[in-house]
């Protein structure tokens, strides 16, 4: 169990993808760029196998913005697109149900 207080410690945010590119060599990753309202983030995510990248430019995402960044593939990753997952373990993308600001607070 986490306490509210370690809840408050997640800087989860709503941002729009702005651009999908796919990584040479990789199968299951693309390189996002995501507007989350202050600044634009380059985020990896392994969403290639569930989805096109035509599909998802322009979708509003939650993202963990205060993860701390990581390199994956020779790219710094600055943040996590939160997912589900459906009954075959494939990763569904989280998202409003109706447009927010980019950069809206998930509380």
């Amino acid at each position: 169990m986490i306490t509210i207080e370690d809840f408050k410690k997640l800087n989860i945010v709503v941002g729009t993808i702005e651009s999908v590119d796919e990584i040479e060599g990789s199968e299951k990753l693309y390189k996002f760029v995501v507007n989350i309202g202050t600044e634009a983030r380059q985020i990896l995510g392994g969403l290639k196998l569930p989805y096109p990248k035509e599909e998802l430019v322009g979708k509003q995402v939650l993202i963990l913005a205060n993860i701390e960044p990581r390199m994956l593939m020779g790219f710094e990753s600055q943040g996590m697109i939160l997912c589900a997952s459906d009954s075959d373990d494939k990763p569904v993308i989280t998202q409003p149900l109706s447009p927010v600001p980019d950069g809206s607070a998930i509380r």
